[in-house]
């Protein structure tokens, strides 16, 4: 008979503590792997333990053996095991003066290494999960204003690429996704990453969406970025939430869940597709205005007071648009006639130089 399981509550993530979390939330790591840690930990453990087998075994004739028949490399072998080791069983001791003092100033200080060491590693193991939880407390503590992008696929990773060229610091950007091979490729450019399912409210909250600036929703299925967009709203009332669709008949839907924008994945694509076919070179300038951080880049700026009055068209910057109260408006349409105070500007920045 199959055993039904009570399914978990919205709060299961949410109400954990932070030990429980390790494994679901990861964060930024140092480059060098805890295999490698551990490989070199062994390896200065073996050159500590060979540098007293070749101290010992230089130095032979100041040993004594309970069989008296001299020591050999093998005895060398055994005598720095065990006295590194500290098991010490006395069937070969020091006998002359300057094998004792090999001994005191040089077996003993690479016993005192060898454990240190091997304890290192013990103790660097054991504490892993505990300097994790304290991590992931001390984050969810202080996170505010943050980037959650919930999906990693090639619509996440671009997203990130382009957060990333604003400026924003990469343990500032929370991504959220079930493929862990994807996670692990978030987690080496320094990202804060958490496994589960962004149409899980209790995953969302782990992550952070209440306090988020904006969410995009990058996930591959449109029925999944309605449910993350339903979700991460009301979490979240005031954040900037992005979401990405394939079809263009769902952009209504994710509007009514509350995604302040919308991008028609397909169409958008469609759209270059058939421009390439006659056009290619205005493709060509959709990519660089489309990428941020090479070529020429759409931007945004305040406007400054010696600007207020004027017409956007006379500025020295190429100026697309004006946002007025939230909302944009054309560099043609009447509206964006004369700047006020408190607009933004939409202009085309430089980023990199004009190639020869």
């Amino acid at each position: 008979m199959a055993v039904i399981r009570p399914r978990r509550s919205a709060e299961d993530l949410a109400g954990r503590a932070e030990h429980d979390l390790v494994g679901i939330i990861r964060m930024p790591e140092s480059s060098v792997s805890p295999v490698t840690a551990i490989v070199r930990r062994i390896a200065w453990a073996v050159v500590a333990l060979f540098a007293a087998v070749l101290l010992v075994y230089l130095d032979r004739d100041g040993y004594r053996d309970v069989n008296e028949d001299g020591i050999s490399f093998l005895d060398a072998v055994y005598y720095a095991t065990v006295s590194l080791s500290t098991t010490g069983y006395g069937d070969i001791t020091p006998a002359s003066d300057s094998a004792r003092l090999l001994n005191i100033l040089v077996i003993t200080p690479l016993r005192v290494l060898f454990l240190i060491v091997l304890v290192g590693t013990t103790l660097a193991v054991l504490t892993e999960r505990s300097r994790q939880a304290f991590k992931i407390q001390r984050w969810r503590s202080n996170v505010r204003d943050h980037v959650v992008v919930v999906g990693y696929g090639t619509k996440g990773r671009s997203a990130v690429s382009a957060v990333l060229s604003d400026g924003v610091e990469p343990s500032r950007i929370v991504v959220v996704d079930t493929d862990q091979a994807m996670l692990d490729a978030a987690s080496s450019l320094g990202l804060v990453t958490v496994h589960g399912s962004g149409t899980r409210s209790d995953v969302l909250r782990v992550a952070g969406v209440p306090r988020a600036k904006s969410v995009v929703v990058a996930a591959s299925r449109d029925d999944s970025a309605v449910l993350i967009t339903l979700t991460a709203r009301e979490m979240s009332p005031n954040a900037q939430i992005v979401a990405a669709v394939r079809e263009t008949e769902n952009v209504h839907l994710l509007r009514q869940s509350g995604a302040n924008q919308v991008v028609v994945s397909s169409e958008t694509a469609g759209r270059l597709l058939g421009m390439a076919t006659h056009t290619p070179t205005v493709v060509d300038m959709v990519e660089d205005l489309i990428t941020p951080d090479e070529g020429l880049a759409i931007a945004e700026r305040e406007v400054e007071d010696s600007e207020v009055g004027g017409s956007p068209r006379h500025l020295p910057d190429i100026v697309l648009g004006l946002v007025r109260a939230g909302k944009l408006y054309r560099v043609d349409s009447s509206e964006a006639d004369a700047i006020e105070l408190g607009d933004r500007l939409l202009y085309i920045r430089k980023v990199t130089p004009a190639e020869d």
